[in-house]
C-alpha cells in the first residue's frame, strides 16, 4: 500500500509513466518539431429518414403496374375471359361505346350528379363547420346531431330518402351531398378546434377585429383539415354515386354497369369501373395540386 501511495505521487509530480509533465500554457497535443499532423477523421454521413425525392407523375407507376399484370395474366390465358375480360377487350368495347355515343352521354350525366352532390355538401359541412367551431352555442346545437350522422352511413338513410325524395335526381344528389358533407364537417371542426389558443391570445392582444381574426388566423389554421376533408368527400361522392345509379337509374354508368350484369358483359362493366377509377383518380390528383399551391408555405414530408 505504501509503494502504491508513493508510485500515485511520483506520477503525479511527473507525469504518467515517466512522461515530463506539461508547463502552463503549452498545448496538450503538441508534437516535436518536424511532425506532420493527422489529417482530420471523415464525417460520418447522415441518415435520410424522409420518404426521398419525389418523381414526376410517380403516382401512375403503381396503377400502370396494375394493369401490364393484368394484360400479363390475361395474354398468358390465366384469366377466363368469361368472368374478367383482358384489357384489349374492354378497349375495343370502350370503343365501340364511344362510338355509340352511349358511354359519353353516361359520363355526362354521372358527372353531373357528383358534381352537384359535392358542391352542396362541401358548401353545407363547411358552414356547419364554422358554426359549430367558432362559436360554444352552434357548438352544443351542432356537433352532437352530426356526430351522430356520422355513426349512421349516407346509405342506410336510403329508404327514408326514397320515402321523402322518390327516386329522382333529387334523391340521388342528396345521398351523395350527405355523404360529403359528412366528411368535410369532421374534418374542417377538427382543424378549427384544433388551433393554438395562443394565436386566439395574439388576435385578441393585437385587438383584431373578427373578420380580422378569420382572415389571418381561422383560415390559414383550418385549411390543411378543409383539403383532407375535401380529399375524402371527393372519394365520397363517387361512392355514393355508384350505389344511387344502381336503384330505379335509367342513366349514368352505374345504369350501364347494371344494365351489363344482367347481360353478363364482364368488358361493359370493367369499362364502368375503370371510367369510376379515372374519374376518381383524376379528382384527387386536382385537389392535391390545388392543395400543393394553396398550402405552399408548408414543408412535409409529402414535399
Amino acid at each position: 500500500m505504501t509503494e502504491l501511495l508513493t508510485n500515485t505521487r511520483t506520477t503525479g509530480r511527473a507525469g504518467t509513466a515517466g512522461v515530463p509533465l506539461k508547463k502552463a500554457g503549452e498545448p496538450t497535443d503538441a508534437r516535436p518539431a518536424g511532425t506532420k499532423s493527422a489529417p482530420p477523421a471523415p464525417r460520418a454521413t447522415r441518415r435520410r429518414l424522409g420518404p426521398g425525392r419525389a418523381i414526376p407523375f410517380g403516382r401512375l407507376i403503381g396503377p400502370v403496374l396494375v394493369i401490364a399484370l393484368w394484360w400479363f395474366a390475361s395474354a398468358i390465358g390465366y384469366l377466363d375471359p368469361r368472368i374478367l375480360s383482358g384489357p384489349g377487350t374492354v378497349l375495343s368495347t370502350a370503343s365501340d361505346l364511344v362510338a355509340s355515343g352511349r358511354l359519353q352521354d353516361n359520363v355526362l350525366i354521372s358527372l353531373q350528379r357528383a358534381g352537384l352532390g359535392l358542391f352542396f355538401g362541401v358548401t353545407a359541412g363547411v358552414l356547419l363547420a364554422v358554426a359549430a367551431g367558432l362559436s360554444r352555442t352552434g357548438e352544443y346545437l351542432l356537433d352532437g346531431p352530426l356526430q351522430i350522422k356520422r355513426a349512421i352511413p349516407s346509405l342506410a338513410m336510403l329508404p327514408l330518402l326514397i320515402l321523402w325524395l322518390g327516386i329522382g335526381e333529387q334523391m340521388k344528389v342528396t345521398v351523395i351531398a350527405l355523404g360529403v358533407a359528412v366528411n368535410m364537417y369532421i374534418n374542417t371542426y377538427a382543424s378549427l378546434t384544433g388551433i393554438d389558443s395562443r394565436y386566439v391570445e395574439l388576435a385578441e392582444g393585437l385587438d383584431l377585429s373578427r373578420a380580422q381574426f378569420i382572415r389571418k388566423v381561422v383560415v390559414p389554421g383550418s385549411l390543411p383539415g378543409f383539403f383532407v376533408g375535401l380529399r375524402l368527400g371527393v372519394t365520397a361522392s363517387w361512392l355514393g354515386l355508384i350505389v344511387v345509379e344502381q336503384i330505379n337509374a335509367t342513366s349514368g354508368i352505374g345504369y350501364m354497369m347494371f344494365q351489363a350484369q344482367q347481360y353478363a358483359q364482364s368488358d361493359v362493366i370493367i369499362v364502368g369501373l375503370v371510367a369510376y377509377g379515372i374519374f376518381g383518380f383524376a379528382s384527387d390528383a386536382a385537389v392535391r395540386a390545388v392543395e400543393r399551391k394553396v398550402l405552399s408555405w408548408r414543408r412535409t414530408l409529402a414535399g
